[in-house]
């Protein structure tokens, strides 16, 4: 399905680098139907595991946007760029620069995971032309993030959690045991879906060969949060966002209730939705339920941006 809708890719200048970008176009656009942007997660998991969002082109009749942010998948990688140079304004930077280059005025946001982080960041902003956010899976802080992975690892087999606990107290995270008691929690919490679909499994390699960005913005894994983003919080700033919001998660999500909660109780114009049976990856768990409650939540702010 995605191979017939027609796409074009672009090379963005930004900060002297160049961020890839994919514009998937509908075979029959709808006139009021507003580009959606889909900002990815990690931070660097690069648009793979994401790219089946563009199915919402053909399925609403709107251009669908994915990019890979800097230091990831088709745009510049910078291994050697110092810690401090990877924040969240960066990123909204690179956001403000992609938008200007296609020459897009209002426009949708949806981000997962980090993406979603992003997408308030950027809404915080008030950028006018913004018509909905939708924040799919993600935490209103890395706090709250860390204390709800620590609930679900709490759950896992005793010698899952013993040898989780060995090697990060060893410093010996890339140990096979490790890994391995890793892909316990991923199983149970990020994507319930075995054998891990194509596109997930896309995005970790590429993001193995070249961490840069997640393990300096991130840690080494999901639930070992030791980079820059560990003091990260939007909480304070969520009363500022005057764009609708939509906030969906997974009901197994790693993203737990409390992470997502402060964004329904601070965002002014905010409804949520949890997708059952379904955890962190629910686009890719349930891509069809997904995509139509994506799309309800699209169409409706259309016909509101249309009526302004």
């Amino acid at each position: 399905m995605l191979a017939t809708m027609p796409s074009s890719t672009h090379l963005v200048p930004f900060r002297g680098h160049k961020t890839w970008v994919q514009v998937t176009t509908p075979e029959i656009a709808r006139d009021a139907a507003l580009p959606l942007f889909v900002l990815h997660g990690g931070p660097g998991m690069a648009h793979n595991y994401v790219a089946n969002i563009a199915a919402l082109a053909d399925e609403t009749g709107r251009t669908v946007i994915h990019y890979d942010q800097l230091g990831c998948g088709n745009s510049t990688h910078l291994p050697d760029a110092p810690r401090d140079f990877w924040t969240p304004e960066l990123f909204v930077d690179e956001f403000d620069a992609v938008r200007t280059a296609l020459g897009i005025g209002q426009f949708h946001l949806l981000g997962q995971s980090w993406g979603g982080m992003l997408g308030a960041e950027i809404a915080v902003r008030r950028p006018a032309e913004l018509a909905s956010l939708a924040i799919c899976n993600s935490p209103a802080s890395m706090q709250l993030w860390v204390e709800g992975a620590a609930t679900l690892r709490a759950q896992l087999p005793a010698e899952t959690l013993a040898a989780l606990d060995r090697h990060e107290a060893a410093g010996t995270v890339t140990d096979p045991e490790y890994l391995a008691a890793t892909h316990e929690f991923y199983r149970r919490h990020v994507c319930r879906v075995e054998p891990t679909p194509a596109d997930f499994a896309d995005s970790e390699a590429q993001m193995e060969a070249e961490p840069t960005v997640y393990h300096t913005m991130n840690g080494p894994n999901e639930f070992h949060v030791i980079g820059t983003l560990r003091n990260w919080s939007i909480i304070d700033r969520l009363s500022a966002i005057t764009a609708p919001v939509l906030v969906v998660a997974g009901e197994y999500d790693e993203a737990t209730p409390a992470t997502w909660q402060p964004f329904v109780d601070h965002i002014p114009d905010v409804r949520s939705h949890v997708f059952p049976d379904s955890s962190h990856c629910t686009h890719l768990e349930k891509p069809e339920e997904f995509r139509a409650v994506i799309a309800d939540f699209l169409h409706a702010q259309d016909l509101a941006a249309a009526r302004v």
